[in-house]
């Protein structure tokens, strides 16, 4: 359940007076930032449905008329988008097209290895701000992730599932910041994000002692926010993430040996 008033852990703020401005400002501009705050901190997050008009409009403590004044300027300014008989939804956040990216991403392989450089900076950070700022709430959405991502491992599990959640508990870590900047941003790779991670699940963990250390990696980081060790939290992260790029980097040298040596066999060198 969400509060108008901001995420958990924040202050509500009392309830709007349904049809007065405030400080010279017109109630649709209240309604629109409210909403906007909603988003920064996460609690509406991009591409998901915003509650019904009622259930807004009762949150808000906004009339009809002004919702729906507010809900108008924010499809103006790109934050929400409304489809024909779906009803609006929370716009991404950032508008950058990295349609290019993804692609050079998928068509130069050596992109993987920027990427995790800048997972690293951003994990490590976020893992450090999650020790000091996260509620038990936000411990209660890591531990799920981390017990999902764990038992998945236990089981057949295809790669994609595996990707998927051990980003969604990636994800957890850094929503705990409580930076909405820093969240948003990661949110906004999260394309190029499942790449790298579905690229190391899918060399490295049919390797045994490399799924065995990116388990313990993943503990390590769990723990050390769980148990509000900031400087822990930060090294834990970074590790892992540098750790993988190492690995990953290790497995593309033995296969270009592997191919170097099978064409000097045929002949081709």
């Amino acid at each position: 359940m969400w509060h108008a008033g901001g995420s958990p852990g924040h202050t509500s703020e009392p309830r709007m007076e349904t049809e007065t401005a405030t400080a010279g400002r017109q109630v649709a501009d209240v309604v629109a930032e409210r909403i906007e705050r909603l988003i920064m901190d996460g609690v509406l997050k991009a591409g998901q449905a915003l509650p019904s008009e009622r259930r807004l409009t009762e949150k808000l403590g906004a009339s009809r008329t002004a919702l729906r004044e507010g809900l108008k300027l924010l499809r103006a300014r790109g934050i929400i988008h409304t489809e024909q008989g779906k009803g609006s939804f929370v716009a991404p956040i950032s508008q950058v097209d990295a349609g290019p990216l993804v692609h050079l991403f998928h068509s130069q392989p050596r992109t993987l290895y920027d990427l995790l450089e800048v997972r690293a900076l951003l994990e490590g950070e976020s893992a450090r701000l999650a020790a000091i700022r996260g509620t038990e709430a936000d411990f209660i959405m890591i531990r799920r992730r981390y017990q999902a991502m764990m038992d998945a491992h236990e089981q057949d599990t295809d790669i994609a599932t595996h990707a998927h959640l051990d980003h969604a508990f990636h994800l957890a870590v850094c929503e705990a910041s409580h930076n909405p900047v820093l969240t948003h941003t990661l949110q906004s790779l999260t394309d190029l994000m499942l790449g790298s991670v579905f690229a190391c699940v899918n060399n490295l963990y049919h390797r045994q002692p490399h799924k065995q250390q990116i388990d313990h990696q993943h503990t390590a980081v769990f723990e050390a926010v769980t148990a509000r060790l900031p400087d822990q939290a930060h090294q834990a992260a970074t590790n892992h993430v540098n750790s993988v790029r190492q690995s990953l980097g290790e497995i593309e040298q033995e296969e270009q040996r592997l191919v170097r040596a099978t064409l000097r066999l045929e002949g081709w060198a």
